[in-house]
């Protein structure tokens, strides 16, 4: 309970509450309880339906959004409905199985689409080349089949690594710091390689991703293009860093990898929008809405049936 009109109360994460993750309707009540608005500013949770931003709503129907979630949505918005073309989507990350909605969504929109990171050799196997023990998702090879064939039909550019720096096996934790792991090198994409996995794009790679970039007026970037928390297979992310900053385009940048390498090169102000949301903003790029927000809007509703009935 609060004891004051002007008291403040920070409370502690609420995921540690088993109630918050179930959307738990008496957990928010007690939220509810106290208050009588509710401002939400915390965008890089609205993909998810809990207690505090869905269930607690239907108590609190005077409501808002706070200048960050309004500032993500015009950015995001005016990625995914009015960009100024040619349009270029650099998609990066470990799975395609991670993003394979945005991708999906993407290829419908974009005027160039760039692939990199570990779900390339996904691709690179959809199209049958030799990946050595690269991460690849069998069961996702008919939808990266699917998606390179509508953007072939489309005649849109895809851009997939041509060359990989490939070490004998994934780093131990202990040579995070390394820039060099015993055993890396690099090899040309559709040269035979049997052992070692792919981890980061190589210097062609990056020369040709640039200027993809190069070429765009607006980009959007989420995933880093290799396993960017060891030194030695950080270039290529740090590589598509510094093309979308010097590219004169409205850029957004997304993914904790991916802000991250833009914010370690002093880049920062150079970006048109660095998301603050994760799985947030991939579901807004994908769906155009997320439960948050349309809790918000229902709520709204309720208000206004409150203000009629007055």
């Amino acid at each position: 309970e609060l004891r004051a009109p002007r008291e403040i109360v920070l409370l502690e994460n609420l995921r540690f509450h088993a109630q918050e993750e179930a959307n738990d309707d008496d957990f928010a009540q007690k939220l509810a309880k106290p208050f009588d608005t509710y401002v939400t500013d915390a965008f890089g949770s609205l993909h998810r339906a809990h207690a505090s931003t869905d269930r607690v709503l239907h108590y609190l129907p005077r409501c808002a959004i706070g200048f960050l979630v309004e500032k993500e949505l015009a950015a995001l918005e005016t990625v995914r409905t009015a960009p100024t073309r040619p349009f270029v989507a650099i998609v990066g990350g470990a799975k395609v199985s991670d993003k394979i909605g945005l991708i999906e969504e993407l290829s419908q929109q974009v005027d160039a689409l760039v692939v990199g990171g570990g779900m390339a050799y996904t691709f690179l196997a959809a199209q049958g080349k030799p990946i050595g023990e690269s991460l690849v998702e069998e069961n996702k090879i008919h939808l990266a089949k699917r998606i390179i064939t509508r953007l072939e039909t489309k005649h849109i550019p895809f851009y997939l690594p041509v060359d990989h720096v490939v070490a004998p096996a994934f780093p131990d934790a202990r040579l995070k710091d390394a820039s060099e792991i015993p055993g890396t090198r690099i090899v040309e994409t559709g040269q035979p390689w049997e052992d070692g996995m792919g981890l980061d794009i190589g210097p062609k790679t990056a020369a040709l991703f640039a200027q993809a970039v190069a070429r765009a007026k607006t980009v959007l970037w989420n995933g880093p293009m290799g396993v960017f928390e060891y030194t030695a297979f950080a270039k290529g992310t740090l590589a598509v860093g510094e093309a979308v900053a010097a590219a004169k385009v409205f850029s957004v940048v997304g993914g904790g990898d991916s802000v991250a390498a833009i914010e370690s090169l002093g880049l920062a102000e150079k970006i048109s929008h660095l998301s603050t949301g994760g799985g947030a903003t991939l579901a807004y790029l994908e769906t155009g809405d997320l439960p948050g927000l349309a809790a918000i809007r229902e709520a709204h509703k309720r208000a206004l049936q409150m203000d009629m009935a007055e």
